[in-house]
């Protein structure tokens, strides 16, 4: 996913080679742009068209020394800082160094160069200065924005949303997670397919006799080419994620057939909802303290206190601005949440601004629901990180959400309050049974104990006298064993 200002992809890897032995040189981006003309000079390999569209250069972001710039449209001042400080932690998460962050204050982006020529021009001062070989942009620029400023500045220039795609590239682990981020980079790459240098717009192929020496009429441009080949990856992507989302399907279905309730862990990147998820379950989920650690969902069982199986699921984070190609790559993985009988969202009491997390978070939630035409499961809010939050913002949080637990889910405290308030807003079975049930039907009474609650349970010479609530499906079985022949 690497955006390169000047050259093909080729010229500019043999000019790094050449540069990787002036180790205590502080190389600047001219030199590198000199040698990478130079290294054009080479009359073998003169093919441009991309061999494999899932290594092009955008799918890499090698981020080392890197300038923040974000524009400030509305809001506070405090608000555009925290959203730059964010940005910052994703590119320490990506693997780069921040150097400097800049904010403009304006009523839009610029349409041309996101900050203004003028200010550009001072970024690109403080760019030489310090040595960056990368800016990254607090938001979304478009094609002719990146064009642009890669132009003024010479040197790499991504947005927030190559950033985030980027992270996501490095944390995937499953083939799902793999394949939903693939497409969701595709579709980014797409529009922003530049920078293989004017071939990209040669004509090749054409009218009988095409692919002669002057490449006789109109034919497809290798730009038209490529932009061909990623849409047949795209539609092959989507192909597979819909087949892994069928059998995400199948399991769902199977576990709404047991009449499993489903809780789904939500919450902003880096809030903990792993930590939580083995706080309740012991289920050793991988946990690191950086953004999106976890991509992959992970489901585990669990029961409440009076032995009710429910299962938990931990899902992806949400952050603000969240690409909107990542809502639609992981359309199914978020349907999870939104085919819940309970929504666990977990809010990160330590961080600065713990309500505009949860603002950002309903928003992405409420979209996933309005795209389905349905509701939103009900929600139990989970402060965590009450060890290192501060009182103030406990007690703030507090205010705000009166029916929220506060839990550490790294000392333990407030997990057993949240286990009950869990229980509590579970759905219970809603058909009352009083069945005396034969010794040689004891899997009913297993499926009792399983799927419903049971009240009373007795074992007299006939067999197992038992009262409980249950499913329907579960009920309608057991109606021929109830006391006085029927179910309440």
């Amino acid at each position: 996913m690497t955006a390169t200002a000047h050259g093909d992809g080729t010229g500019e890897d043999a000019a790094r080679q050449q540069l990787n032995g002036r180790a205590a040189e502080d190389v600047s981006a001219g030199e590198l742009d000199l040698e990478g003309r130079a290294a054009l000079r080479r009359v073998t390999g003169l093919s441009t068209e991309l061999s494999d569209i899932t290594e092009v250069e955008y799918r890499r972001l090698r981020l080392e020394r890197v300038v923040l710039v974000g524009v400030w449209t509305e809001g506070t001042s405090a608000q555009a800082e925290e959203s730059l400080n964010e940005l910052g932690r994703l590119a320490q998460t990506a693997g780069s160094h921040v150097l400097e962050g800049f904010i403009q204050r304006r009523g839009r982006p610029d349409p041309a160069t996101y900050i203004g020529s003028g200010k550009v021009r001072e970024l690109a001062e403080t760019v030489r200065a310090t040595g960056a070989d990368t800016v990254i942009a607090d938001g979304e620029l478009a094609p002719g924005q990146l064009r642009q400023l890669e132009d003024k500045l010479k040197v790499k220039v991504i947005d927030r949303t190559a950033l985030i795609l980027d992270i996501f590239a490095q944390h995937a682990r499953s083939k799902e997670g793999k394949a939903q981020v693939e497409l969701a980079q595709l579709q980014y790459l797409i529009p922003r397919l530049r920078g293989w240098g004017e071939a990209l717009s040669r004509q090749t192929g054409g009218r009988a006799g095409g692919g002669g020496v002057g490449l006789r009429g109109p034919g497809e441009t290798k730009l038209e080419t490529d932009r061909r080949r990623i849409s047949k990856r795209l539609a092959k992507l989507r192909r597979d994620i819909a087949g892994m989302n069928t059998i995400r399907q199948t399991k769902r279905s199977r576990r709404m057939a047991n009449a499993v309730p489903g809780v789904a862990i939500v919450g902003y990147t880096n809030a903990g909802k792993s930590s939580v998820l083995n706080a309740l379950t012991g289920a050793g989920v991988l946990v690191e303290d950086e953004l999106f650690a976890t991509l992959d969902p992970t489901t585990r069982r669990s029961e409440t206190p009076d032995g009710r199986a429910y299962t938990l699921t931990d899902t992806v984070g949400f952050v603000r601005h969240l690409p909107h190609q990542l809502v639609e790559a992981f359309r199914s993985t978020l349907e999870e949440a939104a085919e819940a009988d309970l929504l666990l969202h977990v809010v990160d009491g330590a961080d600065a601004a713990p309500e505009e997390q949860v603002q950002a978070v309903r928003e992405v939630l409420q979209g996933i629901a309005e795209q389905r035409d349905d509701s939103l499961p009900p929600e139990l809010l989970v402060i965590n990180k009450a060890d290192q939050a501060e009182g103030v913002t406990v007690a703030r949080l507090r205010h705000l959400f009166p029916e929220a637990v506060v839990v550490s889910a790294h000392t333990g405290d407030g997990i057993d309050g949240l286990v009950t308030a869990i229980a509590d807003r579970l759905p219970r079975p809603d058909v009352f049974v009083d069945a005396l049930v034969p010794y040689t039907r004891g899997e009913l009474v297993a499926r009792a104990h399983a799927e419903g609650e049971v009240l009373l349970e007795e074992y007299v010479a006939a067999g197992t006298h038992l009262s409980a609530r249950v499913p329907p499906s579960l009920a309608g079985v057991l109606r021929e064993f109830s006391v006085d022949g029927a179910a309440v």
